[in-house]
């Protein structure tokens, strides 16, 4: 066996195996950044409209923390319901006698409407992230759970392919 030919069989399988664990690490990574949260008490919610922009694109997805309604400062992104919508805007003003927020998204004109009792509060944004909410959509999507499931038993052929690899190199050499 020639020493080129020699290299090549090594190089195949430790190819077949970066691919392999970098296409599983990213499925798993995924999958974490989405559960993770969650575990540690965290609400998870994809940005869909312009309201906040450009601190807070659409795309964007937000970790949101449990808090006590007085604890809210002004200039607080804020989550809370909405009938059936879940919005993010920011706290003009902490109305604590009443028990209510004066909200405005940063990209509208002005205040919303209607004050945002504190019984409507699910938290505050403790951290965003751009473009992982888009992601998120289609990861937790039935078609993107069916690829999410195919990308990760890609990863693991790639490893079954390396092993083979070998054991052919092996007996080749015997």
């Amino acid at each position: 066996m020639s020493s080129a030919n020699a290299k090549g069989g090594k190089l195949v399988p430790a190819l077949c195996n970066i691919v392999g664990t970098v296409i599983l690490l990213s499925v798993i990574g995924f999958a974490l950044a989405m559960a993770a949260p969650r575990f540690l008490g965290y609400d998870v919610y994809n940005i869909v409209s312009g309201s906040m922009e450009p601190k807070i694109p659409v795309g964007s997805v937000v970790y949101v923390e449990a808090v006590e309604p007085e604890s809210i400062q002004k200039g607080d992104v804020i989550v809370f319901l909405s009938g059936e919508s879940v919005i993010a805007h920011r706290v003009v003003e902490n109305q604590t006698v009443e028990g209510k927020f004066t909200t405005k998204g940063d990209a509208n004109a002005g205040e919303d409407m209607n004050d945002v009792e504190y019984a409507a509060l699910v938290g505050r944004v403790a951290v965003h992230y751009p473009i992982l909410g888009g992601l998120m959509e289609i990861y937790t999507s039935s078609v993107g759970k069916a690829y999410a499931i195919c990308f990760a038993a890609c990863g693991v052929m790639f490893h079954i392919l390396a092993g083979r690899l070998r054991a052919r190199r092996r007996t080749q050499s015997e």
